[in-house]
Protein backbone atom coordinates (compact mmCIF):
# COMPACT_ATOMS: atom_id res chain seq x y z
CA UNK A 1 0.00 0.00 0.00
CA UNK A 2 1.62 3.24 -1.15
CA UNK A 3 -0.66 5.93 0.22
CA UNK A 4 0.39 9.14 2.00
CA UNK A 5 -1.37 10.35 5.16
CA UNK A 6 -0.90 13.76 6.75
CA UNK A 7 -1.85 13.45 10.41
CA UNK A 8 -2.04 17.07 11.67
CA UNK A 9 1.33 17.87 10.08
CA UNK A 10 2.83 21.31 10.78
CA UNK A 11 6.08 22.96 9.77
CA UNK A 12 7.69 25.97 11.46
CA UNK A 13 10.84 27.95 10.89
CA UNK A 14 11.61 29.26 14.35
CA UNK A 15 8.39 30.84 15.60
CA UNK A 16 6.87 31.21 12.11
CA UNK A 17 4.49 28.38 11.26
CA UNK A 18 4.37 27.97 7.48
CA UNK A 19 2.37 24.72 7.31
CA UNK A 20 -0.59 24.49 9.67
CA UNK A 21 -2.01 21.13 10.73
CA UNK A 22 -2.47 19.39 7.38
CA UNK A 23 -4.84 16.46 7.83
CA UNK A 24 -5.73 14.46 4.69
CA UNK A 25 -4.87 11.31 2.71
CA UNK A 26 -3.48 10.78 -0.77
CA UNK A 27 -4.60 7.36 -1.92
CA UNK A 28 -2.33 4.78 -3.55
CA UNK A 29 -1.99 5.37 -7.29
CA UNK A 30 -3.75 8.74 -7.14
CA UNK A 31 -2.75 11.92 -9.02
CA UNK A 32 -3.02 14.83 -6.59
CA UNK A 33 -2.06 18.41 -7.42
CA UNK A 34 -0.99 20.91 -4.76
CA UNK A 35 -2.25 24.27 -6.01
CA UNK A 36 -1.95 27.76 -4.59
CA UNK A 37 -0.24 31.13 -4.93
CA UNK A 38 3.46 31.68 -4.28
CA UNK A 39 4.31 31.27 -0.61
CA UNK A 40 1.25 29.17 0.24
CA UNK A 41 3.35 26.16 1.36
CA UNK A 42 2.83 23.73 -1.52
CA UNK A 43 6.55 23.14 -2.29
CA UNK A 44 7.36 22.92 1.43
CA UNK A 45 4.67 20.23 1.77
CA UNK A 46 6.14 18.31 -1.16
CA UNK A 47 9.63 18.59 0.34
CA UNK A 48 8.34 17.14 3.62
CA UNK A 49 7.11 14.10 1.67
CA UNK A 50 10.51 13.82 -0.01
CA UNK A 51 12.31 14.13 3.34
CA UNK A 52 14.09 17.39 2.46
CA UNK A 53 12.22 19.30 5.19
CA UNK A 54 11.77 18.23 8.81
CA UNK A 55 8.30 17.98 10.31
CA UNK A 56 7.69 20.16 13.36
CA UNK A 57 4.44 18.57 14.58
CA UNK A 58 2.22 15.66 13.62
CA UNK A 59 2.95 12.49 11.67
CA UNK A 60 3.58 11.86 7.99
CA UNK A 61 2.72 8.27 7.06
CA UNK A 62 3.81 6.64 3.79
CA UNK A 63 2.55 3.13 3.13
CA UNK A 64 1.54 2.76 6.76
CA UNK A 65 4.98 3.74 8.12
CA UNK A 66 5.76 6.98 9.95
CA UNK A 67 8.55 8.63 7.96
CA UNK A 68 9.16 11.72 10.13
CA UNK A 69 12.72 10.60 10.85
CA UNK A 70 13.34 8.53 7.70
CA UNK A 71 16.14 9.69 5.36
CA UNK A 72 15.12 10.79 1.83
CA UNK A 73 17.01 7.90 0.22
CA UNK A 74 15.03 5.35 2.24
CA UNK A 75 11.61 6.64 1.09
CA UNK A 76 11.78 5.16 -2.42
CA UNK A 77 10.62 8.30 -4.20
CA UNK A 78 11.30 9.72 -7.66
CA UNK A 79 11.39 13.51 -7.89
CA UNK A 80 11.44 16.03 -10.74
CA UNK A 81 12.64 19.52 -9.82
CA UNK A 82 11.69 22.85 -11.38
CA UNK A 83 15.36 23.45 -12.21
CA UNK A 84 15.73 19.94 -13.80
CA UNK A 85 18.88 19.26 -11.66
CA UNK A 86 20.67 17.41 -14.50
CA UNK A 87 24.40 16.70 -14.64
CA UNK A 88 25.68 19.21 -17.24
CA UNK A 89 28.90 17.30 -17.98
CA UNK A 90 27.01 14.10 -18.89
CA UNK A 91 25.06 13.15 -21.99
CA UNK A 92 21.37 12.24 -22.00
CA UNK A 93 21.88 8.50 -21.53
CA UNK A 94 24.28 8.86 -18.61
CA UNK A 95 21.93 11.29 -16.85
CA UNK A 96 19.05 8.84 -17.16
CA UNK A 97 20.89 5.73 -15.98
CA UNK A 98 23.09 7.33 -13.31
CA UNK A 99 20.78 6.47 -10.40
CA UNK A 100 20.22 2.93 -11.63
CA UNK A 101 23.98 2.31 -11.78
CA UNK A 102 24.33 3.59 -8.22
CA UNK A 103 21.72 0.97 -7.26
CA UNK A 104 23.87 -1.61 -9.11
CA UNK A 105 20.99 -2.97 -11.14
CA UNK A 106 21.79 -5.51 -13.87
CA UNK A 107 22.89 -3.93 -17.16
CA UNK A 108 20.02 -5.56 -19.08
CA UNK A 109 17.46 -4.08 -16.66
CA UNK A 110 19.08 -0.62 -16.88
CA UNK A 111 19.00 -0.68 -20.68
CA UNK A 112 15.40 -1.88 -20.78
CA UNK A 113 14.13 0.81 -18.41
CA UNK A 114 16.07 3.60 -20.11
CA UNK A 115 14.95 2.63 -23.62
CA UNK A 116 11.31 2.42 -22.50
CA UNK A 117 11.52 5.88 -20.92
CA UNK A 118 13.25 7.40 -23.97
CA UNK A 119 10.53 5.98 -26.22
CA UNK A 120 7.75 7.18 -23.93
CA UNK A 121 9.07 10.75 -23.98
CA UNK A 122 10.14 10.83 -27.65
CA UNK A 123 13.87 11.15 -26.96
CA UNK A 124 15.17 8.28 -29.11
CA UNK A 125 18.29 9.43 -30.95
CA UNK A 126 19.27 11.92 -28.22
CA UNK A 127 21.17 9.40 -26.09
CA UNK A 128 24.66 10.78 -26.92
CA UNK A 129 23.68 14.45 -26.84
CA UNK A 130 25.27 16.50 -24.01
CA UNK A 131 22.46 17.94 -21.88
CA UNK A 132 23.93 21.45 -22.03
CA UNK A 133 23.10 21.51 -25.77
CA UNK A 134 19.42 20.69 -25.23
CA UNK A 135 16.44 23.05 -25.24
CA UNK A 136 14.40 23.62 -22.09
CA UNK A 137 11.71 21.22 -23.23
CA UNK A 138 14.25 18.49 -24.00
CA UNK A 139 15.94 18.96 -20.62
CA UNK A 140 12.56 18.65 -18.94
CA UNK A 141 11.90 15.35 -20.71
CA UNK A 142 15.33 14.03 -19.70
CA UNK A 143 14.53 14.91 -16.07
CA UNK A 144 11.23 13.05 -16.39
CA UNK A 145 13.01 10.06 -17.93
CA UNK A 146 15.45 9.95 -15.03
CA UNK A 147 12.54 9.85 -12.58
CA UNK A 148 10.50 7.31 -14.54
CA UNK A 149 13.29 4.70 -14.74
CA UNK A 150 13.41 4.43 -10.95
CA UNK A 151 10.03 2.62 -11.00
CA UNK A 152 9.28 4.27 -7.66
CA UNK A 153 5.83 3.97 -6.07
CA UNK A 154 5.96 7.72 -5.32
CA UNK A 155 6.40 10.29 -8.10
CA UNK A 156 6.88 13.90 -6.90
CA UNK A 157 6.97 16.87 -9.29
CA UNK A 158 7.79 20.43 -8.15
CA UNK A 159 6.51 22.90 -10.78
CA UNK A 160 8.18 20.81 -13.49
CA UNK A 161 6.73 22.64 -16.50
CA UNK A 162 7.08 26.28 -15.43
CA UNK A 163 10.12 26.88 -17.68
CA UNK A 164 8.39 25.65 -20.84
CA UNK A 165 6.44 27.67 -23.38
CA UNK A 166 2.65 27.22 -23.62
CA UNK A 167 2.68 24.69 -26.47
CA UNK A 168 5.37 22.50 -24.88
CA UNK A 169 3.59 22.73 -21.53
CA UNK A 170 0.38 21.37 -23.01
CA UNK A 171 2.21 18.45 -24.64
CA UNK A 172 4.13 17.72 -21.45
CA UNK A 173 0.89 17.66 -19.41
CA UNK A 174 -0.48 15.01 -21.73
CA UNK A 175 2.73 12.98 -21.44
CA UNK A 176 2.64 13.16 -17.64
CA UNK A 177 -0.92 11.85 -17.50
CA UNK A 178 0.01 9.00 -19.87
CA UNK A 179 3.08 8.17 -17.77
CA UNK A 180 0.92 7.96 -14.67
CA UNK A 181 -1.67 5.79 -16.38
CA UNK A 182 1.10 3.34 -17.34
CA UNK A 183 3.04 3.33 -14.06
CA UNK A 184 0.18 3.91 -11.58
CA UNK A 185 2.51 5.43 -9.00
CA UNK A 186 1.21 7.75 -6.31
CA UNK A 187 1.80 11.12 -7.98
CA UNK A 188 1.98 14.54 -6.28
CA UNK A 189 2.31 17.52 -8.57
CA UNK A 190 2.99 21.09 -7.37
CA UNK A 191 1.92 24.07 -9.46
CA UNK A 192 0.53 27.60 -9.21
CA UNK A 193 -1.05 27.19 -12.67
CA UNK A 194 -4.74 26.33 -12.36
CA UNK A 195 -4.93 25.01 -15.94
CA UNK A 196 -2.23 22.43 -15.11
CA UNK A 197 -4.06 21.57 -11.90
CA UNK A 198 -7.44 21.12 -13.62
CA UNK A 199 -6.01 18.99 -16.45
CA UNK A 200 -3.48 16.85 -14.54
CA UNK A 201 -5.08 16.24 -11.15
CA UNK A 202 -7.62 13.61 -10.23
CA UNK A 203 -7.95 15.68 -7.08
CA UNK A 204 -6.66 19.16 -6.29
CA UNK A 205 -5.49 20.28 -2.85
CA UNK A 206 -5.80 24.07 -2.68
CA UNK A 207 -3.43 25.66 -0.16
CA UNK A 208 -3.36 29.21 1.20
CA UNK A 209 -1.18 30.59 4.01
CA UNK A 210 -0.04 27.06 4.87
CA UNK A 211 -3.58 25.76 5.35
CA UNK A 212 -5.57 23.31 3.27
CA UNK A 213 -8.59 25.15 1.89
CA UNK A 214 -10.19 22.30 -0.07
CA UNK A 215 -9.28 18.94 -1.56
CA UNK A 216 -11.63 17.55 -4.19
CA UNK A 217 -11.98 16.61 -7.85
CA UNK A 218 -11.28 19.51 -10.26
CA UNK A 219 -14.92 19.89 -11.34
CA UNK A 220 -16.14 19.87 -7.74
CA UNK A 221 -13.67 22.61 -6.81
CA UNK A 222 -14.72 24.66 -9.83
CA UNK A 223 -18.45 24.25 -9.27
CA UNK A 224 -18.52 24.23 -5.44
CA UNK A 225 -15.51 26.11 -4.05
CA UNK A 226 -15.28 25.65 -0.28
CA UNK A 227 -14.77 29.35 0.39
CA UNK A 228 -14.25 32.72 -1.25
CA UNK A 229 -10.47 32.20 -1.53
CA UNK A 230 -10.92 29.07 -3.65
CA UNK A 231 -13.69 30.78 -5.63
CA UNK A 232 -11.44 33.75 -6.39
CA UNK A 233 -8.35 31.63 -7.16
CA UNK A 234 -9.90 29.04 -9.50
CA UNK A 235 -11.14 30.23 -12.88
CA UNK A 236 -9.95 32.79 -15.41
CA UNK A 237 -11.53 35.19 -14.83
CA UNK A 238 -12.36 34.07 -11.29
CA UNK A 239 -15.85 33.67 -9.89
CA UNK A 240 -17.71 36.97 -9.54
CA UNK A 241 -18.26 37.75 -5.84
CA UNK A 242 -20.91 40.32 -4.93
CA UNK A 243 -22.29 41.35 -1.54
CA UNK A 244 -26.04 40.88 -1.16
CA UNK A 245 -28.32 41.88 1.70
CA UNK A 246 -31.22 39.52 2.31
CA UNK A 247 -34.50 40.79 3.69
CA UNK A 248 -37.22 38.10 3.70
CA UNK A 249 -37.68 37.01 0.05
CA UNK A 250 -35.70 39.86 -1.47
CA UNK A 251 -32.04 40.70 -1.85
CA UNK A 252 -30.35 44.03 -2.45
CA UNK A 253 -27.59 43.28 -4.94
CA UNK A 254 -25.49 45.92 -6.69
CA UNK A 255 -27.85 48.69 -5.46
CA UNK A 256 -30.84 46.87 -7.00
CA UNK A 257 -33.49 44.78 -5.25
CA UNK A 258 -34.03 41.33 -6.75
CA UNK A 259 -36.62 38.67 -5.96
CA UNK A 260 -35.34 35.43 -4.43
CA UNK A 261 -36.77 32.06 -5.52
CA UNK A 262 -39.06 30.29 -3.08
CA UNK A 263 -37.12 28.46 -0.36
CA UNK A 264 -33.85 30.29 -0.93
CA UNK A 265 -34.74 32.96 1.61
CA UNK A 266 -35.21 30.25 4.25
CA UNK A 267 -31.80 28.77 3.42
CA UNK A 268 -30.03 32.15 3.51
CA UNK A 269 -31.78 33.71 6.51
CA UNK A 270 -31.40 37.47 6.69
CA UNK A 271 -28.46 39.88 6.57
CA UNK A 272 -25.34 40.04 4.41
CA UNK A 273 -24.22 37.18 2.20
CA UNK A 274 -21.64 36.88 -0.59
CA UNK A 275 -23.12 35.90 -3.94
CA UNK A 276 -20.80 33.99 -6.30
CA UNK A 277 -21.46 33.31 -9.98
CA UNK A 278 -19.05 32.22 -12.69
CA UNK A 279 -18.48 34.65 -15.61
CA UNK A 280 -19.80 32.13 -18.15
CA UNK A 281 -23.10 31.99 -16.23
CA UNK A 282 -23.72 35.75 -16.45
CA UNK A 283 -25.62 36.95 -19.52
CA UNK A 284 -26.03 40.37 -21.10
CA UNK A 285 -29.78 40.86 -21.63
CA UNK A 286 -32.27 43.57 -22.68
CA UNK A 287 -33.28 46.02 -19.95
CA UNK A 288 -36.65 44.32 -19.44
CA UNK A 289 -34.97 41.02 -18.46
CA UNK A 290 -32.15 42.55 -16.40
CA UNK A 291 -31.56 41.62 -12.76
CA UNK A 292 -28.65 44.08 -12.54
CA UNK A 293 -27.11 46.82 -14.63
CA UNK A 294 -23.40 47.40 -15.23
CA UNK A 295 -21.18 49.77 -17.15
CA UNK A 296 -18.67 48.20 -19.57
CA UNK A 297 -15.08 48.95 -18.57
CA UNK A 298 -13.15 46.61 -20.84
CA UNK A 299 -13.74 43.97 -23.48
CA UNK A 300 -11.46 41.47 -25.21
CA UNK A 301 -12.04 38.81 -27.82
CA UNK A 302 -9.65 35.84 -28.03
CA UNK A 303 -11.39 34.17 -30.95
CA UNK A 304 -13.30 31.44 -29.14
CA UNK A 305 -14.11 33.57 -26.07
CA UNK A 306 -15.22 37.12 -25.36
CA UNK A 307 -14.50 38.52 -21.90
CA UNK A 308 -16.20 41.69 -20.67
CA UNK A 309 -15.52 43.58 -17.43
CA UNK A 310 -18.40 45.64 -16.05
CA UNK A 311 -18.86 47.79 -12.95
CA UNK A 312 -22.12 47.73 -11.00
CA UNK A 313 -23.36 51.06 -9.54
CA UNK A 314 -21.56 50.27 -6.26
CA UNK A 315 -18.33 49.68 -8.28
CA UNK A 316 -18.40 45.91 -7.76
CA UNK A 317 -16.59 44.23 -10.67
CA UNK A 318 -18.48 41.65 -12.71
CA UNK A 319 -16.96 39.61 -15.53
CA UNK A 320 -19.01 38.13 -18.35
CA UNK A 321 -17.50 35.42 -20.53
CA UNK A 322 -19.23 34.20 -23.66
CA UNK A 323 -18.43 31.75 -26.44
CA UNK A 324 -20.04 31.77 -29.85
CA UNK A 325 -21.59 34.99 -31.18
CA UNK A 326 -19.90 37.93 -29.39
CA UNK A 327 -21.79 40.70 -27.60
CA UNK A 328 -21.50 43.99 -29.50
CA UNK A 329 -21.01 46.46 -26.66
CA UNK A 330 -18.52 49.25 -26.13
CA UNK A 331 -16.60 50.72 -23.21
CA UNK A 332 -18.80 53.17 -21.31
CA UNK A 333 -22.06 51.49 -22.37
CA UNK A 334 -24.50 50.41 -19.64
CA UNK A 335 -26.10 47.00 -20.15
CA UNK A 336 -28.46 44.65 -18.36
CA UNK A 337 -27.17 41.50 -16.64
CA UNK A 338 -28.94 38.30 -15.63
CA UNK A 339 -28.10 34.85 -14.29
CA UNK A 340 -29.88 31.75 -13.07
CA UNK A 341 -30.10 31.23 -9.30
CA UNK A 342 -29.18 27.58 -9.92
CA UNK A 343 -25.71 28.75 -10.99
CA UNK A 344 -25.18 30.88 -7.87
CA UNK A 345 -23.08 29.86 -4.88
CA UNK A 346 -23.56 31.61 -1.53
CA UNK A 347 -20.78 32.31 0.95
CA UNK A 348 -20.78 33.54 4.54
CA UNK A 349 -20.10 37.26 4.75
CA UNK A 350 -18.19 36.63 8.01
CA UNK A 351 -16.05 33.54 7.28
CA UNK A 352 -16.15 33.31 3.47
CA UNK A 353 -17.33 29.70 3.81
CA UNK A 354 -19.54 28.15 1.11
CA UNK A 355 -22.92 27.85 2.83
CA UNK A 356 -24.06 24.89 0.71
CA UNK A 357 -20.81 22.95 1.28
CA UNK A 358 -21.07 23.67 5.01
CA UNK A 359 -24.69 22.48 5.14
CA UNK A 360 -23.90 19.35 3.11
CA UNK A 361 -20.94 18.54 5.40
CA UNK A 362 -23.08 19.00 8.52
CA UNK A 363 -25.77 16.73 7.07
CA UNK A 364 -23.23 14.02 6.22
CA UNK A 365 -21.68 14.30 9.66
CA UNK A 366 -25.08 14.03 11.32
CA UNK A 367 -25.98 10.90 9.35
CA UNK A 368 -23.04 8.90 10.71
Amino acid sequence: MHNIVFDHVSKAYGTKEVIKSLNFEIKEGERVVFLGPSGCGKSTTLRMIAGFEDITKGKLMMGGTCVNDMAPGARNIAMVFQSYALFPHMNVWDNIVFGLKIQKLPEDEINKRAKNALEMLHLEGYEERPVRSLSGGQKQRVALCRAIVKHSPYFLLDEPLSNLDAQLRQRARQELVKIHEVNRSTMIYVTHDQVEAMTVGQRIAVLHNGMLQQIAAPQEIYENPANTFVASFIGSPAMNLMTGNVNFDRMVLGSKTVQLPKGLDTFLGSGSVIVGVRPENVRIVPDGEAMLKGECQYTENTGNLQTILLHLPDQTKVFVQASGEPYHIHVGETVGLAFSWEDVRFFSDETGENLYVREKGAAQHGSH
